[in-house]
């Protein structure tokens, strides 16, 4: 059962009519409305259709084109050529009618409670975070506890309702499935310590998304009442960490300092002691992702981190790359030298190699724009091609709760060094790195950061721009940033130019310090090619700021993000012509 829990819902949907409307379909499940959920097996035979249908896509989880990871194309959000769809667009209910369907049946079967309390905790695990999904994009969204019917005209005119009920709603669910599910490790079935890790994440976000977003239209629900409760929120998301840290069921993985942070995301299987919940892959089943070939191919997007998430990184020594005079001019094999190592175990730097092989690679610009290649994720060769990859792709993991209790209780207030060190520290020993201390950070706060969070203020200024530093560094390619963004009320950064490493202009360049020639950026003819080497002419192939500096990334694009609308997405015009009780979010 478990190698296919996340495989059963597409087995189960082919067994729907595909021409039948949602509200008058069965669910997507191996048993009909009059089944009585006579036994355990058809509770968990239901329950596991929702893996697949609520879950992220593994596409969701690594390709995170915000400004982390830059692609050679940009997507409307970046671009602000958002429009309002017709249909769709995310409003969507069919997965939710299925959740209720089973809360609403789930006791014809007459099975004692401590039978089916963790499938009902399941259950309303998958509705929470159903929910918590609309209200990050949506805001205001009506909320649904029971499966409706197609002559439910009283449901289908339904107003939304306040994102503050929604969010009561979604915590309240979160509680129940916290008591009720099971108390094992599993890292891939939901149990009562994912449960507590998504508690964290849901709170942290709207009690961040409350305090950043007080004065603005965002900080109100459509009726106009304000989003009240940010304190007693980012309290619960400390307390839900907390629980969790306090229970000793996880631990940061660490081997080695120059490679644990790597290996945790290339293991062939998820590591338990880390990894909470993982979307896990098989070849012989053909269930696969695409990172490796996302990678290291030249037709898919050639993705590259982005210049400032670049400069973001410490030096081993703690001390801050964005001090040293003139870091945006220095070389990219200077650039990387005594970093953090998480930089060298998320991309290609000198004398890295692909596992399975010895020789060393350089960094492959015509696989990547930014010149920054990732290789988190990525595996061995054998699986460069197009669907190839299996590695598993982590949902939750411990990191995050850490990370989660360390933003809660700065954004409180009433963070001490203790919390550092039961928390951030522990990151940061995996790599060997220093810890952060509170009383520096405050007295001197990163001016390089500042200048991006431009929200963030108060006697807690300087660890709170140091945790969003750790938070972005350790989570890069976990789909975390866009809503982090969205959060805390940063959205400008979307709008900003993009970068890559620097290049004094034309020239030969060798990228890994060993001598050899990697690159050659030319102006006029195209020189005697050699064999390895990469030949790009300045202005078509590759442009760099002002003839001499940063590669510049979809220079020509203007990109615009709106601070009246675009923290949230539009309702569909179809769906508020069909219930006039739906209202549209703020600028649409």
């Amino acid at each position: 059962m478990k190698k296919i829990i996340f495989i059963m819902s597409l087995i189960s949907g082919m067994l729907v009519s595909c021409n039948k409307d949602f509200l008058q379909r069965e669910p997507l499940s191996q048993l009909s409305p009059n089944s009585s959920f006579s036994s355990e097996n058809q509770l968990k035979l239901y329950t596991n259709s929702f893996y697949n249908d609520i879950f992220p896509t593994a596409v969701s989880l690594y390709d995170e084109t915000v400004d982390n990871i830059i692609t050679s194309t940009l997507t409307d959000e970046l671009k602000g050529t958002r429009n309002i769809p017709v249909n769709g667009g995310g409003w969507s209910w069919g997965d939710l009618r299925n959740i209720n369907f089973f809360l609403q049946n789930y006791q014809k079967g007459n099975l004692a409670d401590n039978i089916t309390a963790p499938y009902v905790g399941l259950a309303k695990f998958f509705r929470a975070y159903f929910y918590f999904d609309k209200v990050v994009r949506f805001g205001d969204s009506p909320w649904f506890s029971t499966a409706i019917e197609a002559d439910d005209s009283t449901l289908l005119q339904k107003p939304r309702d306040s994102r503050m009920l929604v969010m009561d709603s979604v915590i309240a669910d979160l509680d129940y499935a916290i008591a009720n599910l099971p108390t094992g490790k599993s890292t891939d079935q939901v149990t009562k310590w994912t449960a507590l890790a998504y508690k964290s994440r849901v709170c942290l976000f709207e009690g961040t998304w409350r305090k950043y977003h007080a004065n603005d239209a965002f900080g109100k629900d459509s009726y106009g009442t304000a989003l009240t409760g940010a304190t007693e929120l980012l309290q619960q998301s400390a307390d839900a960490a907390d629980e969790l840290i306090t229970s000793g069921n996880y631990s940061i993985y660490n081997s080695s300092p120059d490679k644990a942070y790597q290996d945790l995301f290339t293991s062939p299987t998820p590591i338990s002691s880390e990894i909470i919940l993982a979307r896990t892959f098989s070849t012989d089943l053909q269930v696969v992702h695409n990172v490796n070939y996302y990678t290291v191919s030249p037709s898919y997007g050639k993705p590259g981190l982005e210049k400032k998430l670049v400069n973001s990184y410490l030096m081993k020594d703690g001390s801050r790359f964005t001090d040293l005079p003139g870091y945006n001019a220095i070389q990219f094999f200077e650039e990387v030298q005594n970093r953090d190592p998480r930089l060298s175990s998320t991309i290609r730097t000198p004398g890295y190699t692909r596992m399975g092989r010895s020789v060393p690679l350089a960094p492959d610009l015509g696989a990547t724009v930014t010149g920054y290649q990732p290789i988190k994720f990525v595996s061995d060769p054998s699986s460069d091609k197009i669907n190839g990859s299996f590695v598993p792709l982590p949902i939750f993991r411990y990191a995050e709760v850490l990370l989660n209790y360390a933003e809660a209780k700065a954004e409180l207030g009433t963070i001490t060094q203790d919390d550092i060190d039961r928390s951030i520290k522990l990151l940061r020993d995996r790599v060997a790195m220093p810890n952060l201390d509170i009383v520096a950070a405050n007295a001197n706060p990163d001016p390089y950061l500042a200048a991006q969070y431009a929200q963030v203020s108060g006697d807690n200024k300087g660890v709170i721009l140091e945790i969003r530093r750790e938070r972005r560094i350790e989570l890069v390619m976990e789909g975390f940033r866009w809503n982090d963004l969205m959060r805390w009320k940063e959205g400008h950064l979307l709008a900003e130019q993009y970068y890559g490493e620097y290049f004094p202009g034309a020239g030969s360049y060798d990228l890994d310090g060993d001598s050899d020639t990697d690159v050659v950026l030319y102006t006029d003819t195209k020189p005697p090619t050699q064999p390895g080497v990469q030949y790009l002419k300045l202005g078509s192939d590759i442009s760099l700021k002002n003839g001499s500096g940063e590669v510049i990334i979809n220079g020509n694009i203007v990109k615009v993000f709106d601070e009246a609308k675009d923290y949230l997405f539009p309702l569909p015009t179809q769906e508020m012509l069909l219930n006039p009780e739906l209202s549209q979010n703020p600028g649409w």
